[in-house]
């Protein structure tokens, strides 16, 4: 009997375990989401359903006039500008022009010596005399033809010979005349500015030599004279802003290092094609700049004022999902109930996007999470034709 004992206080123990076990509650079972119905091309979710707190709807409204800002930069207006050159090789014997100076056309800029000129100077020289010959020739056979001695195809031949000569020596005074000198030979070369302006670029010293095979874009110029009232600005629009920044177009310039400061300007050409490299299009403006606060190599922003019609609507760029080659948005019909719907853009800028079909005004476009709506959208369509499928085997057996 006293063995029996523990072997009932053991089956006493496990039956009062298996009873609290049995006695206790299970745990209720997880409800999963209601997943979206799709019927047609909508989307609907049940009330209450939480993607919806994901959705951030706004409403299509008219457009407005926008501003479009674009990135530009200041440049010398090249009608208003003379770069200069040596046109013979030389050596700069003096220099008489510095950085900030104002000059008027004629004003001598530096001088150099040059043999290359002074050949020059030497085959006007030359012209001269050949003309002076060539003068006293057709006189002289002039008088011999008045008194019968030669005939009359001498004295035109000498006439031809001296218009030969009198036409160079007036080619040959242009030339070095262009330069400094019409006459004499003293192989100084003037460096001159041909406009009213200042002095912006000096590129030369005191006894340096030059050659004129030392001139192009990538070299700079001996001097840079120009009118530093009026400057160019070069503009990157983008395909979209074609329409806007048209020549005769006006814009507002404003430069990060003078706030609260503005400028206006107008455009005066446009490119006829798009950068390869940076892919927007070309635009170029004159900008008056009567106090010159501005300056050449400055960046700017150049604003533009954009009007649309009163039926194109604008919605937040994030609004718009591209597929393709066509755009499209995702609208509330009803409450929990969304469709795509194609529309046609007429102008996209980084925040805002302005349709001009497809949406009527007071619509609720879904602005936030767009994307995640057409995943779930693509998601329930898959899974409706997963379902019809067995059931329309079953059917056809």
């Amino acid at each position: 009997m006293t063995r029996l004992l523990p072997l009932c206080k053991l089956s006493l123990l496990s039956l009062a375990t298996l009873a609290l076990f049995a006695c206790s509650e299970a745990p209720a079972p997880k409800q999963e989401t209601p997943a979206p119905i799709v019927q047609g091309n909508q989307l609907r979710f049940p009330a209450g359903h939480p993607q919806l707190a994901l959705l951030e709807l706004t409403a299509a409204a008219p457009a407005k006039p926008i501003t479009i800002e674009l990135p530009s930069k200041l440049v010398w207006n090249e009608e208003r500008t003379q770069r200069i050159y040596p046109a013979f090789a030389g050596r700069v014997m003096a220099i008489k022009a510095d950085v900030g100076q104002s000059v008027s056309a004629g004003t001598l800029l530096a001088q150099l010596a040059s043999p290359d000129f002074g050949m020059a100077q030497s085959e006007t020289a030359k012209a001269q005399a050949d003309m002076h010959l060539t003068q006293k020739a057709m006189a002289r056979q002039r008088e011999l033809f008045e008194a019968g001695i030669v005939a009359k195809k001498d004295l035109e031949q000498s006439e031809a010979d001296a218009a030969r000569a009198q036409a160079e020596v007036e080619r040959a005074q242009a030339r070095t005349r262009l330069y400094g000198s019409a006459t004499g030979v003293n192989q100084q070369l003037a460096l001159s500015a041909s406009i009213n302006g200042v002095v912006v670029e000096r590129n030369l010293n005191p006894g340096q030599e030059v050659r004129p095979d030392q001139s192009g874009p990538s070299v700079p110029a001996l001097f840079v004279v120009t009118d530093p009232t009026s400057l160019w600005i070069q503009i990157d629009a983008r395909e979209s802003e074609v329409g806007t920044v048209r020549p005769g177009a006006t814009f507002e310039l404003a430069v990060p290092t003078m706030p609260g400061q503005k400028f206006e300007g107008r455009v005066i050409t446009a490119s006829d094609f798009i950068d390869p490299a940076t892919r927007t299009i070309k635009i170029r403006g004159v900008i008056a700049n009567p106090k010159r606060l501005l300056k050449a190599e400055m960046l700017a922003t150049a604003r533009f004022d954009r009007v649309f019609d009163a039926e194109q609507m604008v919605v937040p760029a994030a609004a718009v999902m591209l597929r393709g080659s066509q755009h499209s948005v995702f609208v509330q019909t009803r409450a929990g109930e969304f469709e795509p719907r194609e529309v046609e853009l007429a102008y996209e800028g980084p925040k805002q996007v302005v349709i001009s079909s497809g949406l009527k005004t007071g619509e609720q476009v879904v602005s936030d999470n767009a994307l995640l709506l057409a995943r779930l959208l693509r998601l329930a369509q898959d899974a409706s034709k997963t379902t019809e499928a067995p059931d329309s085997k079953a059917a056809n057996k």
